[in-house]
């Protein structure tokens, strides 16, 4: 018998499969008949996007990891729409392995643009919680604000948010975030935070 795929050695869920649900998942998922209006359930997808922010700018990223499934993706597209990260050039387009090699680069000290870390703040507002077809999937939107200090100059980053959680093990998880930055086309430089 083989073993279980371990996302953080291989990317073995990144199939044509995985990237045709990932783009249907975020092409039209923003209508108003697919609103939760029900207060507690916003509610607590707003803490997690809250929780989620105050760890990075903690700069807790083992912590930040954790909030995230197993099969997990985060995207930064360069695109005002987004489209297909297989056929357009992406910011960043990181599955878990990617991730974890993100943080442990983060933590070895070595990671010159984060020498000295940058500090940073966010705000998140404007959360929205979508239903869709499956009871144990949500998708929500928000709205952000990082300002990043790092060296001497501040710099703000903004942009909105989408993210894609499932219900897994008795807790929601974050399966995808698509980070939709105002000037993704522009020279933005190398964001070397997680954003």
């Amino acid at each position: 018998m083989q073993p279980a795929a371990d996302p953080s050695r291989s990317s073995h869920y990144i199939t044509d499969e995985f990237y045709r649900d990932l783009i249907a998942s975020f092409t039209d998922w923003q209508r108003d008949e697919r609103a939760i209006a029900d207060p507690v359930e916003r509610e607590r997808f707003r803490m997690l996007l809250e929780r989620e922010a105050r760890l990075l700018d903690q700069l807790r990223y083992e912590d930040w990891l954790k909030l995230y499934a197993a099969e997990c993706v985060y995207w930064v597209p360069s695109t005002p729409n987004a489209g297909d990260p297989r056929r357009e050039v992406a910011v960043m387009f990181d599955d878990r392995r990617r991730l974890e090699d993100r943080v442990y680069r983060l933590r070895t000290g070595f990671a010159w643009s984060q020498a000295p870390a940058s500090r940073t703040v966010r705000l998140i507002t404007n959360v929205e919680v979508f239903a869709t077809g499956n009871e144990t999937v949500r998708m929500m939107r928000s709205n952000f604000l990082i300002t990043e200090f790092w060296g001497d100059e501040t710099r703000i980053l903004s942009g909105w948010t989408g993210h894609r959680c499932i219900r897994q093990n008795d807790r929601w998880e974050i399966q995808a975030k698509q980070v939709n930055l105002l000037e993704c086309d522009q020279s933005i430089r190398n964001p070397s935070i997680v954003l």
